[in-house]
């Protein structure tokens, strides 16, 4: 069965820079994964690019915990009180 190209890939300047674009993009390659319509190759290309928008997803959640870490106090002097992030608050 044939799929909606624009659907599954994007061209260079429709790159998703946003954590919700990334995240938006993964459910769209995932849900083209799982419906197992496309070609061996095709499929693989899919599973790439979902692997590097895992580690780029990671990437800016990291930098959002490091903000926070810089963000959560300041103390009399205003200087930026650091702790670590708590996931669980």
């Amino acid at each position: 069965m044939a799929t909606n190209d624009s659907e599954t890939t994007p061209t260079p300047d429709r790159v998703p820079e946003r954590l919700e674009d990334l995240m938006a993009r993964l459910e769209t390659l995932v849900a083209a994964l799982e419906r197992d319509e496309a070609p061996l190759e095709e499929s693989l290309a899919r599973f790439e690019e979902a692997l590097a928008i895992g580690r780029r997803c990671r990437s800016i959640l990291e930098r959002a915990e490091a903000r926070v870490r810089e963000l959560v106090d300041v103390d009399e002097d205003g200087d930026a009180r650091t702790r670590p992030f708590d996931v669980d608050a």
